[in-house]
């Protein structure tokens, strides 16, 4: 078989590959990319396909084998995200500073800081700071939303202003 007969007997199965594929991945964007990684894997190593052999079921395998293979690569970046992921702030205080005093002495001028902002800015800050959104501390505080980003905003200028020593 030449290799323009092969790629025009690979492109008829094209269609049943990609509804394959589909089957797999759940989107069609992926499904895409992996009927193209199948065609372009099936090309490659045409020398390996045995004339008389079933080219659907040798087309098949080839992209299990690749999504397989996907997936497992996909595993192991997430595994390696998930554990990098997994240092806490604890963690990094103790090994970012060598002397547990010079954290202490920070802490002590940041929650000073915030006493010294007025309440309208504070507590809308460290709502933020705990980790809620801008819409949620406007309901909280029943104020507007620019209002609630405004005084974030004044917050944070007026943090920096009192913490000038620790800036580089």
């Amino acid at each position: 078989m030449t290799q323009k007969e092969f790629s025009e007997t690979i492109s008829l199965h094209a269609p049943s590959l990609k509804s394959h594929a589909l089957h797999f991945t759940k989107d069609p964007e992926d499904a895409n990319d992996l009927l193209q990684e199948t065609l372009l894997k099936a090309t490659r190593f045409v020398s390996k396909f045995e004339d008389g052999t079933n080219i659907k079921g040798w087309l098949f395998v080839i992209m299990k084998n690749t999504f397989i293979n996907n997936y497992k690569r996909s595993l192991k970046t997430r595994d390696r995200t998930v554990q990098e992921d997994e240092i806490t702030s604890a963690n990094l205080h103790y090994s970012a500073s060598t002397n547990s005093s010079v954290g202490s002495f920070i802490l002590q001028d940041i929650n000073l800081a915030l006493a010294m902002l007025p309440d309208k800015y504070s507590v809308p800050f460290i709502r933020y700071f705990e980790g809620y959104k801008y819409h949620e501390i406007a309901e909280e505080l029943h104020l507007p939303l620019g209002t609630v980003k405004t005084y974030i905003h004044e917050a944070r200028i007026l943090l920096k202003k009192y913490l000038k020593q620790y800036q580089s």
